[in-house]
């Protein structure tokens, strides 16, 4: 599987180059941001937009991996979901489990709220 990584400051973006969102894919994805936080990365922003399907068996794997990422205090959000992939998301109402953001503008600032929001909490 090929992959773009960007890595800023406070996050960084995972942007797979082909093929549909599979269990695979997903594993793939959960790998990558176990090596980036090795380098200190906590926050991650993956981007769909080369991803035009999705497995029914992925489904599941993309509620695990933010259930996963939060439980560990971290960010997950995913964007640039295309309409057939939303729409497949939307039948079982993960789309209401998972962090979906329509821009990479709007996946930064959710990164970004939860960082301070985590940073509150932590101070009480």
């Amino acid at each position: 599987m090929e992959f773009k990584i960007d890595t800023k400051e406070t996050f960084s973006t995972i942007t797979p180059l082909n093929g549909p969102i599979s269990a695979n894919l997903t594993g793939a994805i959960g790998e990558k941001c176990g090596e980036l936080r090795q380098s200190g990365s906590k926050n991650f922003i993956i981007d769909l937009q080369h991803c035009t399907e999705i497995e029914p068996d992925a489904v599941p794997e993309l509620v695990n991996m933010h259930e996963e990422f939060y439980g560990n205090e971290e960010s997950l959000v995913f964007t640039a979901v295309n309409g057939k992939v939303l729409a497949v998301l939307k039948q079982d109402e993960t789309d209401l489990l998972i962090n979906i953001a329509p821009s990479m503008r709007e996946a930064i600032d959710i990164i970004s709220m939860e960082i301070l929001e985590r940073d509150l909490f932590n101070e009480e």
